[in-house]
């Protein structure tokens, strides 16, 4: 079968609307095998090294995804 990924550019929401972003970060988890946040990770696109942690959560080789 196939994994499902998000990789994803954003930041710690601060701001009074942060539920909204919250609940809506929870909804998508349970569509995908795995959510990867750039502000959790401390990296963001188009750094190599967020992709290269995105291959290794996910067991894949480039070629694969």
């Amino acid at each position: 079968g196939f994994q499902t990924c998000v990789l994803t550019n954003n930041w710690v929401d601060d701001s009074a609307g942060r539920l909204f972003t919250a609940t809506l970060m929870n909804l998508l988890r349970r569509h995908f095998d795995l959510v990867i946040e750039s502000c959790r990770l401390g990296a963001r696109k188009p750094d190599p090294e967020i992709y290269a942690y995105a291959l290794d959560a996910l067991r894949a080789k480039p070629q694969e995804v």
